[in-house]
């Protein structure tokens, strides 16, 4: 019995390989320059234009990693790698709209970019290319006005939601309102504002304040909601310790709760002006056109670079393609402005954002 346990001479005991071949890191993107090698040869030959060519090449991708992921790995391996196949094709789905608007926008406005169109009007301008500062002017006065209105409101609107309206009906009422506001058409609220002022100041009338209303309707409930979901990221412990200690609730909320959820409501207001800051449709409306500097919000009609793109590229006049041109080049500033404002969104949210303890 002894000399069979100790017996060396005894075949080993089989041992299971639970581990199958692998890909090398590199795998998926042999099989891309193969696929776009495959779809541009094809594309070639048949004479085809870009879009076929990309739609090809990205379900060639799709099939070939998957297959040869069958053949060295497994089927379980082949079905992670499909799936992580279709996900990256629908970002690069997603991520083509945006990088082509992206880039005709750069392809055509930046050469309109000079130091007079950005300070120079289009007053008393023929024949020759003008500026849009009184369009910006016109954008910053009313969407720095919209701000102002809709900054309070919705503040406070989401601090009576989350610290004073709790469970009851008011509260679910406020909210339901808020979420149908958040789905309002522009053009909608452009036509409230006129009928509004129509009202108060007489037919046809048409100001800066005019747009800054109907823009603030679009802008109150995004910071409602904004301002509600990070008031809520509160902890409830942070206002207990202040009651503890005898502060009132509204101090509580102005000394504590505010501060806390500073970063995410400041992104929330940013986020709200790069959202109304390229409205058309309710500006057209009730602020108009024109081609002068207006610095008075309560007279008169306003230009916005929104408006003046939809009028210089509807125009037609006998050089066409001069206000075409400029009308790219104020596209390519609307968009490097609200570029900026997300851009300053994201830094203030991280920056003043409550540090945690490491």
């Amino acid at each position: 019995m002894t000399q069979l346990l100790l017996d060396r001479s005894a075949p080993p005991v089989p041992t299971l390989d639970l581990q199958r071949p692998r890909l090398p890191r590199w795998a998926p993107v042999v099989v891309l320059g193969v696929s776009v090698a495959g779809a541009g040869l094809l594309g070639l030959l048949l004479g085809w234009s870009l879009a076929p060519m990309v739609i090809v090449a990205v379900l060639a991708f799709i099939v070939l990693l998957p297959a040869w992921s069958s053949v060295i790995e497994g089927g379980r391996a082949a079905r992670n790698r499909l799936a992580t196949a279709l996900v990256w094709s629908a970002v690069g789905v997603a991520l083509a709209p945006l990088v082509s608007l992206l880039w005709k926008v750069v392809q055509y406005g930046l050469p309109q970019i000079n130091g007079r169109f950005l300070t120079w009007s289009m007053r008393n301008v023929i024949g020759e290319p003008g500026g849009i500062f009184h369009a910006i002017i016109g954008t910053l006065l009313i969407t720095a006005l919209a701000t102002a209105i809709s900054v309070p409101v919705g503040l406070l609107a989401a601090i009576h939601l989350v610290e004073y309206g709790g469970t009851s009906r008011v509260t679910a009422l406020v909210r339901f309102l808020v979420d149908v506001m958040t789905g309002i058409p522009s053009i909608v609220a452009g036509l409230f504002a006129y009928a509004l002022f129509a009202l108060i100041i007489g037919p046809g009338t048409q100001l800066a304040l005019g747009g800054a209303v109907a823009l603030s309707l679009l802008m109150v409930p995004i910071v409602v909601r904004s301002t509600e979901e990070m008031l809520k990221l509160v902890p409830q412990e942070l206002r207990e310790a202040a009651y503890a200690l005898g502060a009132p609730r509204w101090r509580t909320i102005v000394r504590v709760v505010l501060p806390t959820a500073s970063g995410g409501i400041i992104t929330g207001v940013t986020l709200a002006i790069a959202r109304i800051i390229g409205e058309t449709a309710p500006l057209l409306i009730v602020c108009g056109a024109t081609d002068s500097t207006n610095f008075d919000v309560l007279k008169g009609q306003m230009a916005s670079l929104s408006v003046f793109i939809y009028s210089s590229y509807t125009q037609t006049g006998t050089h066409p393609e001069i206000l075409q041109g400029m009308a790219w080049g104020a596209a390519f500033v609307l968009i490097v402005v609200v570029m900026a404002l997300n851009l300053t969104a994201r830094l203030l949210g991280r920056f003043l954002s409550p540090r945690r303890p490491r």
